[in-house]
């Protein structure tokens, strides 16, 4: 199934964050660096991310129930929104560090294995984050897509840390704290950013890869069909949902017509990406 094979890349992902962010904290500590200690915790955040997608993808996972007749599809969406979440509670967090490191300064201790943590860690977000979206692509899942976006802005907070320490070498210890404050509302603009997709989602914004002109062309090439009127979709990639106004002759047998309503079904299913079902509403042709 498409949801094991999304709870695999999270797992595997899960394991390479971990390791990330335990060598820039270890060695960020070591060091004395705040900009190198708020990078672990982003990439730390990392992780926990990746542990709230493996669990709303078992629960969105689940089949239809009488509760829940549409499926627990949303629930991907409301583990999107824990991820934006938190992550402005991140934010929060390393603005305040950094505020308290430019009130008593500290001047990290810079050192050839700091800079080689930095460098291979930033080589392995790269690999991470381009495999994870990759995947979140190719399984159209949105909190896949999500943690992906989240785990590439780990690879600039990165170059912006190393662009810090080489700051500090040059006698600007000042810049510690201030790219610790330029990784704090990086993050919070990344959270507000998932916070609005999921929300577009929850609110069944009409913001879908439904393309009109697709739309147009697989209906009106029906046999049968006169015209359509009245198509809405809602729901997020790999799981939209729709229905649609169709016209048929008046003439038509009720057989007829319900034949030619489940052939438009049919076609749209098997052409529009992603979507899960749709309701075809029939209507008479009064033009004639």
């Amino acid at each position: 199934m498409q949801g094991n094979r999304v709870q695999r890349v999270f797992i595997l992902v899960l394991a390479l964050n971990l390791a990330v962010a335990l060598a820039k904290a270890i060695f960020g500590l070591l060091a004395g660096s705040v900009s190198m200690v708020a990078d672990a915790f982003h990439s730390g955040f990392d992780s926990f991310s990746n542990v709230v997608g493996i669990v709303a993808l078992y629960f969105a996972g689940r089949p239809p129930d009488p509760e829940h007749p549409y499926g627990h599809g949303k629930i991907e969406t409301l583990g999107t929104l824990v991820i934006g979440a938190m992550l402005l509670l991140t934010a929060a967090g390393i603005l305040y560090e950094g505020y308290r490191r430019l009130i008593v300064p500290v001047t990290p201790d810079i050192t050839a294995v700091t800079v080689g943590v930095m460098l291979a860690t930033l080589a392995i977000n790269i690999a991470v984050s381009t495999y994870e979206r990759r995947r979140g692509e190719e399984y159209q899942s949105q909190i896949l897509v999500a943690d992906s976006q989240h785990t590439r802005s780990d690879v600039f907070v990165s170059v912006a840390v190393i662009g810090g320490f080489i700051a500090v070498r040059l006698g600007f210890p000042a810049a510690d704290p201030l790219i610790a404050f330029a990784i704090g509302l990086l993050i919070a603009r990344m959270g507000l950013s998932i916070l609005y997709d999921a929300a577009q989602v929850l609110t069944d914004t009409m913001n879908l890869p439904c393309d009109p002109a697709l739309i147009r062309a697989v209906v009106t090439d029906t046999p049968g069909v006169a015209g359509y009127h009245e198509f809405r979709c809602r729901g997020k990639p790999g799981e939209i949902f729709a229905d649609i106004h169709i016209v048929v002759d008046p003439g038509l047998p009720v057989s007829r017509a319900h034949d030619i309503s489940e052939e438009v079904e049919r076609r749209l299913k098997e052409t529009v990406p992603g979507l899960a079902e749709v309701v075809v509403h029939i209507e008479p042709d009064t033009s004639r």
